[in-house]
């Protein structure tokens, strides 16, 4: 259960309806996801950041709310990758979204 972190609706309750842009990323080893969802309540953002760690045990927490004017560039950068999910993707938006820390 993923829930808002303004109104704290859930937010994986709609199958993932409510995710917005995800990308991952490998850095030294280990695999980091950022997942921006989009509360259908109360319309702000929250942050699952996900580390999944090479030698060790993987960890997830939440940051926000956020509104749009907050996130929108982040947003848009992920969404100029057409495969956000591919943590071995070397292109220009993965570079600049994980400031060019990728393996």
């Amino acid at each position: 259960m993923l829930m808002c972190s303004r109104c704290g609706k859930d937010l994986k309750e709609s199958g993932g309806d409510n995710v917005i842009a995800s990308i991952s990323g490998s850095i030294m080893g280990d695999e980091m996801t950022e997942t921006f969802y989009e509360c259908p309540k109360c319309h702000h953002y929250t942050l699952e950041i996900c580390h999944d760690r090479f030698c060790g045990e993987t960890t997830c927490n939440t940051q926000g709310p956020y509104s749009l004017a907050e996130v929108g560039s982040r947003i848009s950068l992920i969404k100029q990758c057409s495969e956000p999910w591919d943590k071995k993707c070397r292109c220009e938006a993965h570079v600049r979204y994980f400031d060019g820390w990728l393996d």
